[in-house]
């Protein structure tokens, strides 16, 4: 058991959480400027959730393509966002990325290179030129490997099997955070001048999810909110076309866009290409949404298979071909059984990302919360309605330099003397106000279910309104058997705050989804199918003095002369490869 009171206190200038690559570039870049920083992580260092993203990273290289450019790749990504992104954020990054990718490259990152030794680069749905480098199908792993490694080089601290919270204010600033320290089975009281918070989204709060199911259950949702931080674009949660179908234990694993970037076609369990139908032009290189759509589409008028999916079919490429450009995917298949090379896998969709989170200044990270910053998928602005695939990783770099870099321009180091006995006390009501119960996986298993059955790939007001009634029901049930954690064991407390992020991050996407009266990127109404001009605005939603939730409405900034120019241009891919 553990007594509330006993907090263990370690100090820190800048306080990390999370130790995916955004903490860790934000890390390196705040070492450079000689800013003592620590990463927390409630996993190993070096197995952030970053690993799980598999089939590449954008950067306008020009390996294959030399006609691409950053405006083009800012084009294409406010565009597959609908319009709904940041476009200051857009191409800050998109003309950043190509310098990331080099500096990865110059570390260490053994990226695929053409026969002229430059970083090789695939197609990606939705891109208007192959501008996607890749690590075969493991480029995450092999990206986070190379910045865990630098990290260890430069001797930055990463405390693991810690779980961050709280977020502690003194006189209206960020002051430090609690955190549960699942290996000494103690508390710890973080005091340091500021917060970045980089421990991901909210996409596990699906039953079907490409995250590992204790990852990306709305950490950094939770900690923004009620730090007072505003949240943006919470109902944009993107569900990838193709999660695993069988055995059990890997339903809605990823199976990585670059299959189909790599030629792969879809077919229905009549043996009918159905992408041709749906489009024509792009097929199964469409945008995310609309090619998840279209296969939860054929699933419901009954044209799946019996584990409730369609099949994906790259067997008319070489089996050497398919060896060296997807061998994690083809390693996995093989050891349930399943020679891709010679047979066609199942894929249905899963939740894969979630495009909102904590809205934040672009110069440098920090959200309307004094101390409090965020980077990765902790934040919105760069994705909109729909993440362009090989986006999540660049952003991660180029914003975690960048913020990083600003981080420490303008660092104070805060004297906590004044405030120390006010902290303490706060920290300690808070620890002795939590309470929890002896079954939080189980309400977990319900809130997941309830949210891809009423807020999933098709939503609509009846939908939504029943997953509503059904939470407030749950959220009722759980208080009624709750108890003080001083109760419970470390490892109930650590699945409770678990519930509790999921409980808060599910209430925010219903009630944003319910309120955005149009059909948007991943957004779709089947009661509004059109997307609306008058919609083409975000959705903030933050806790107001009343302790209740708000909400308010913003227009995106203008797009620059360059990028217009390029939207204007209209640039598209020849997919012939898709013939």
């Amino acid at each position: 058991m553990i007594l509330p009171e006993v907090i263990r206190e370690e100090k820190v200038d800048v306080l990390i959480i999370g130790a995916g690559a955004a903490g860790v570039r934000t890390a390196i870049a705040l070492h450079h400027y000689n800013i003592s920083c620590k990463l927390v992580t409630k996993r190993e260092f070096g197995d952030a959730h970053t690993i799980m993203a598999s089939g590449g990273i954008n950067a306008s290289l020009g390996s294959l393509d030399q006609e691409d450019n950053w405006g083009i790749h800012a084009a294409d990504t406010l565009r597959e966002g609908h319009f709904l992104n940041d476009p200051k954020i857009v191409e800050h990054v998109c003309k950043f990325a190509p310098e990331a990718v080099k500096e990865l490259d110059k570390w260490g990152c053994p990226f695929n290179k053409t026969d002229a030794n430059s970083i090789n680069q695939r197609f990606f749905g939705a891109q208007s030129f192959r501008r996607t480098c890749f690590v075969g199908d493991r480029t995450g792993k092999a990206i986070l490997d190379t910045l865990v490694s630098k990290a260890k080089s430069l001797k930055i601290p990463c405390q693991d099997g810690v779980y961050i919270f709280h977020i502690l204010k003194a006189k209206g600033r960020v002051v430090g955070a609690l955190g549960l320290d699942k290996k000494k089975g103690d508390f710890i009281h973080f005091k340091s001048s500021c917060v970045v918070l980089a421990a991901g989204g909210y996409a596990s709060i699906y039953e079907r999810s490409s995250s590992r199911k204790d990852e990306n259950l709305g950490d950094t949702i939770h900690l923004s909110y009620h730090a007072g931080a505003k949240l943006m674009d919470m109902e944009m949660v993107q569900f990838h076309p193709t999660g695993m179908t069988a055995p059990e234990s890997y339903i809605g694993k990823l199976v990585t866009e670059a299959v189909r970037g790599e030629g792969g076609f879809l077919f229905n369990n009549n043996g009918d290409r159905f992408m041709t139908e749906y489009s024509p032009e792009k097929k199964e290189l469409d945008a995310r949404d609309e090619v998840a759509r279209a296969i939860a589409k054929e699933i419901e008028m009954g044209n799946g298979t019996e584990e409730g999916g369609v099949y994906l079919d790259i067997t008319h490429k070489d089996a050497d071909f398919i060896k060296a450009r997807l061998p994690k995917m083809y390693n996995r298949f093989l050891a349930l059984g399943v020679d891709m090379s010679k047979e066609a896998i199942q894929v249905a969709p899963t939740c894969h990302y979630s495009m909102g989170g904590a809205e934040v200044d672009l110069q440098s990270g920090a959200t309307n919360v004094p101390g409090l910053f965020a980077v990765g998928e902790a934040i919105s602005g760069m994705h909109g309605a729909n993440r362009l695939g090989g986006n999540s990783l660049i952003e991660t770099l180029v914003l975690g330099n960048s913020f990083g870099q600003k981080i420490a321009e303008t660092f104070e180091f805060l004297e906590d003397k004044e405030n120390t006995g006010e902290v303490k006390k706060q920290a300690n009501e808070y620890l002795q106000n939590i309470i929890g119960c002896e079954d939080p996986g189980v309400f977990i298993q319900k809130i997941k279910k309830l949210m891809w059955n009423h807020a999933g790939i098709i939503r609509k007001e009846t939908y939504l309104r029943k997953g509503l009634e059904e939470l407030e029901a749950l959220k009722a049930e759980i208080k009624g058997c709750a108890k003080p954690i001083s109760k419970l064991s470390v490892d109930l407390i650590w699945q409770n705050l678990d519930l509790r992020n999921v409980v808060l991050s599910s209430e925010l996407v219903l009630k944003t989804a319910l309120y955005r009266k149009e059909s948007r990127g991943a957004h779709y109404r089947e009661d509004y199918p059109r997307t609306e001009e008058d919609w083409k605005k975000n959705i903030l939603v933050y806790m107001g003095k009343d302790g209740r939730f708000q909400l308010e409405t913003k227009l995106p900034g203008p797009v620059s002369e360059e990028v217009e120019k390029a939207l204007q241009s209209n640039y598209s891919l020849s997919y012939h490869q898709l013939e």
